[in-house]
């Protein structure tokens, strides 16, 4: 779902100039800016390192539910896969802004009892010592899904169906805990463009990007 908001916002951006998807399918999208790679093995990027020279940043947006999944599986997708393309990256392009997409409540000492607190914190701080141009670290809370967008998640569509007639409320009470996948993508792609920021961007400094 945040991938799709993202890529959303690139594609409209006039500033950008190409944008690279890679994932297991193909986004099933046509713009004349985009290009895509289907690869299927996540945690080796050997086969299609060619392609992946000449960008200025890359967006982390792949990331799965806690729920049901046990922590060696959710390390697997939620650190191993994230470190292990920001090792290919940095390497292949050290003047990258990498731009993480984490999650409110991350644990950054990576001692807590919330297993997936852990996990995200601990890819975290893998992330940020890394030696990109710049790396950015964003936690959003509750993300609103805009302009038909939905998350591949189904218990994750319920709740946004039940909880969207409260959206707006929610936000004028609590208005640092929403966001829009919208604002997200316009947010990331800000940090890159104008530099130095909050390393880590909590939901409220998205919302003012």
């Amino acid at each position: 779902m945040v991938g799709q908001g993202v890529l959303r916002e690139c594609l409209l951006d006039a500033e950008v100039e190409t944008v690279l998807t890679i994932g297991r399918t193909p986004t099933g999208q046509k713009h004349e800016k985009l290009r895509e790679v289907a690869h299927a093995n996540l945690l080796e990027f050997s086969a299609i390192e060619g392609k992946l020279s000449g960008y200025d940043a890359c967006f982390f947006c792949l990331g799965i539910t806690s729920a049901g999944t046990t922590e060696q599986e959710y390390e697997r997708i939620s650190y191993s896969i994230p470190v292990t393309a920001a090792q290919t990256l940095v390497k292949l392009n050290p003047g990258m802004t990498f731009v993480y997409v984490s999650g409110s409540g991350a644990d950054s000492s990576e001692k807590g009892r919330t297993m997936w607190a852990r996990v995200k914190g601990k890819a975290e701080n893998a992330l940020l010592a890394m030696p990109f141009k710049a790396v950015y670290v964003f936690r959003p809370a509750f993300i609103q899904p805009l302009h038909g967008i939905r998350s591949r998640t189904k218990v994750y569509n319920v709740l946004y169906a039940v909880l969207g007639p409260l959206v707006p409320l929610v936000k004028r009470l609590a208005p640092g805990y929403v966001t829009t996948t919208e604002q997200l993508g316009r947010a990331m792609i800000t940090v890159v463009k104008r530099g130095p920021a909050k390393r880590i961007q909590e939901s409220q400094d998205i919302n003012e990007n």
